[in-house]
C-alpha cells in the first residue's frame, strides 16, 4: 500500500455493465486494486457494442475497464455460478449493475454474498434505485436527464430542451459510487462486517443539479442568470464564451471592446441594472463582439484579465499547447484500434503508461484461464469448463 496504489491488495469482483459501475471499478483498479471483470460469453458487457466497434471494444469499454482483468462466464449455468462463488472468496468489494431483482435470481444478492464474505462491501448501481414504483424500469443516462429536469433546464436559444451529449449522469454516478466505496473501505478498518451500498443514476443526477434544483424551487421555476453579460457569443471566426458579471469586469470589458462610455449608461451602471436591461445590453454587446476574430479578442480580453475562451472542437482541444505541455492526454494503445487513442489523465493519479496493465482495457475473456488458475482450478478443470461452455477465452 502506498499513495500511488492505496488500494493494492484489495480484491474486487465486478459484475457491473455499462459505464457507471465499470468506471467506478476502473478507478479502484487505477488505485491498485485487483479488479476482476466478470462478463458474459460472446459479446460480453453490452457496452462493448455501443457506437462504433473496434474489434472487441468500443470507446465506452476502453474508458470503463482500464486496468482490469476479464473473465467470460455463463452466469446462467450452475458451473458458471460456482466459478463466481470461487472468485468471491476473499473479495473486498462486489459490484453489480443489473435491474433490481435480477441479481437475486442469479443467486448473488447481498444476503447470499455477505453470508459467505461478511466483511465484503457490496455496491448495487441501478437507474431508479432498488425500491419505488419506477425501480424495475430500464434506464440509461438520457432517461435520467429527462426525469430529473436536466433536459428542461438545458434549453437552447431555439427554446427546445436538449440532452447533454456527454453522459454526465453515468459519469457522476461512477464518481459518487467511488466516493462511497472509498469512504466505506476506510471505515471498514474498524468494522466487523461490510455493508450494502445503493447508488442510483437518479440519486446522482439529482445531486449533480443540487444548486440549480434549489434555485428553481426558491425562484418558482424561473432561475435567474448569475449576471450579465455572460454566455456564448458569435465572433468573426467562430464562437467565444465570456463572463463579465461584476462592475469591475464590466467596465474592463467595455474598454476592451471600445465601448468605454457604456458603464455610464443608467441602464447598465450596476449588476442589478444590467440584469434588468439584459436584452438592450446584449443588443449592443453582441454586434461589437461579432466584428472581430478570436486572435484580436483574446489579446484584448487577456490584457483586461477577463474570463473568456474560444469554443474548441475536441480536435482543436487536443492540439492546444497547454494541453500538450501539461500532459493532460495520454496516448494509449488498445486491442482493435489501429493507432493509440487519447485517454485523459485521471485527476490526482499517476499517469498511465502505454502497454502497462493500468493503461490497458481487456477484451472479453482475456484473462479467463489466468483467473481460473489463480483460483485453484486445475488445467483439466479449465479445459472441461471451456468444453462445457461455462467459460470462454478471448476471441
Amino acid at each position: 500500500m502506498s499513495y500511488d496504489a492505496p488500494f493494492a491488495g484489495l480484491k474486487v469482483v465486478d459484475l457491473s455493465q455499462g459505464i457507471a459501475g465499470p468506471y467506478c471499478a476502473m478507478l479502484l483498479a487505477q488505485y491498485g486494486a485487483d479488479v476482476i471483470k466478470v462478463e458474459g460469453i460472446g459479446e460480453g458487457d453490452w457496452v462493448r457494442t455501443i457506437g462504433t466497434r473496434y474489434g472487441d471494444h468500443s470507446t465506452f469499454s476502453v474508458i470503463g475497464n482500464l486496468g482490469k482483468r476479464s473473465i467470460a462466464v455463463d452466469l446462467k449455468s450452475e458451473a458458471g455460478k460456482q466459478i463466481v462463488w470461487r472468485l468471491i472468496e476473499g473479495a473486498d468489494v462486489f459490484l453489480e449493475g443489473f435491474r433490481p431483482g435480477v441479481i437475486k435470481r442469479l443467486g448473488f444478492d447481498y444476503p447470499a454474498v455477505s453470508a459467505r464474505e461478511p466483511r465484503i462491501l457490496y455496491l448495487s448501481i441501478s437507474g431508479f434505485g432498488q425500491s419505488g414504483p419506477l425501480a424495475e424500469r430500464p434506464a440509461m443516462d438520457p432517461v435520467l436527464q429527462a426525469y430529473t429536469g436536466l433536459m428542461v433546464e438545458n434549453r437552447g436559444e431555439d427554446g427546445i430542451p436538449h440532452r447533454v451529449p456527454v453522459i454526465v449522469v453515468d459519469m457522476s454516478t461512477a464518481l459518487y459510487a467511488f466516493q462511497a466505496l472509498s469512504a466505506a473501505l476506510y471505515a471498514r478498518r474498524d468494522e466487523a462486517r461490510g455493508r450494502y451500498l445503493d447508488v442510483s443514476l437518479m440519486q446522482s443526477a439529482t445531486a449533480l443539479q443540487s444548486i440549480r434544483l434549489m434555485s428553481s424551487f426558491l425562484e418558482d421555476g424561473a432561475v435567474k442568470p448569475g449576471g450579465a453579460p455572460g454566455g456564448v457569443f458569435k465572433i468573426a471566426d467562430g464562437w467565444m464564451s465570456l463572463l463579465a458579471f461584476n462592475d469591475r469586469d464590466f467596465k474592463a470589458l467595455c474598454g476592451a471592446i471600445d465601448l468605454a462610455a457604456l458603464p455610464d449608461d443608467p441602464r447598465f451602471c450596476s449588476q442589478k441594472a444590467r440584469l434588468a436591461n439584459d436584452v438592450a445590453l446584449y443588443g449592443i454587446i453582441r454586434p461589437a463582439l461579432a466584428a472581430k476574430p478570436w486572435d484580436d479578442w483574446t489579446k484584448r480580453l487577456t490584457e483586461a484579465r477577463l474570463m473568456h475562451e474560444r469554443l474548441n472542437s475536441y480536435a482543436e482541444f487536443l492540439e492546444q499547447p497547454h494541453v500538450r505541455e501539461t500532459g493532460l492526454i495520454q496516448w494509449l494503445s488498445q486491442a482493435g484500434f489501429n493507432r493509440p487513442v487519447p485517454v485523459p489523465a485521471l485527476p490526482g493519479m499517476l499517469p498511465q503508461a502505454d502497454g502497462t496493465t493500468r493503461g490497458t482495457a481487456p477484451v472479453t475473456g482475456q484473462h479467463t484461464r489466468e483467473i481460473l488458475t489463480q483460483h485453484g482450478f486445475t488445467s483439466a478443470e479449465v479445459e472441461r469448463l471451456l468444453g462445457d461452455g461455462a467459460v470462454a477465452l478471448a476471441g
